[in-house]
């Protein structure tokens, strides 16, 4: 047993290395089939993480979209939808954003003093579960204890490259799913999946390859196991029918 969710973090970039192009538009990289993948991934966890610049650019649904995954959530005693997670500094989120409207889902929010207390207020008048966990930055590794404490298991990030570098660097990700796109996006300003301060070679983050799948459309998706990482354990699965290869906002 552990005080943490297990964490898989999925990340969609083209072949070298961008999540997105220089614009940060939410440029499109999953394919269809990484797309119906990545619903898998979802259908199978707990909950899904994103940290702020991803809710406030691209103000992702977080939903399942399958109608059959959802069936099969709900046959299982579960609820129709993952719970939603952010994590952001100032969560001065506009009301009806997708974030906080799609659903139905429950949603947590770990944030810090810098949001407004009024705001918080309104959070919770929309049945967000709003937690302030320090002065300037979330304290990530407290958030992960609050998620096992309210009973989530198996914990999904889809990023960005902040929040995928502060979970990386304290050893907090169990496991890595990348899908690679055949696209090449340039731009030295350009997003990549792990960005904050970087890491010297000696503190680099060792990976060990479990999988490798090549899709049909040109893409490869390439999973990893992350040395430092917890082993999955039988209350950090969840299971479903069809697990076969097969999608995200």
């Amino acid at each position: 047993m552990t005080d943490r969710p297990y964490v898989i973090l999925n990340v969609a970039m083209t072949a070298d290395g961008k999540t997105d192009t220089v614009a940060r538009r939410g440029a499109a990289i999953s394919s269809p089939l990484d797309r119906e993948r990545v619903d898998r991934l979802r259908a199978a966890s707990d909950a899904i993480m994103v940290g702020g610049r991803t809710i406030t650019s691209d103000d992702p649904r977080l939903t399942v979209k399958s109608a059959a995954l959802r069936a099969e959530r709900l046959a299982a005693g579960l609820e129709e939808n993952p719970v939603k997670v952010g994590v952001i500094t100032n969560a001065s989120l506009p009301a009806k954003s997708r974030f906080l409207t799609a659903g139905p889902a429950r949603i947590i929010i770990f944030t810090t003093d810098q949001t407004d207390p009024a705001q918080i207020e309104r959070l919770f008048e929309q049945g967000v579960q709003v937690f302030v966990m320090g002065e300037e930055r979330v304290d990530i590794q407290g958030a992960l204890r609050c998620l096992k404490e309210q009973g989530i298991h198996r914990l999904l990030v889809e990023g960005g490259g902040t929040l995928n570098e502060e979970l990386v660097k304290n050893n907090l990700v169990d496991e890595i799913s990348v899908y690679i796109a055949p696209l090449i996006f340039g731009g030295a300003n350009a997003p990549t999946f792990a960005s904050g301060a970087g890491l010297e070679r000696q503190e680099a983050i060792s990976l060990e390859q479990t999988r490798l799948e090549n899709l049909s459309d040109g893409g490869i998706v390439l999973h990893y196991a992350v040395r430092t990482g917890l082993a999955e354990s039988s209350d950090s699965r969840r299971n479903f029918k069809n697990d076969t290869h097969t999608s995200a906002n």
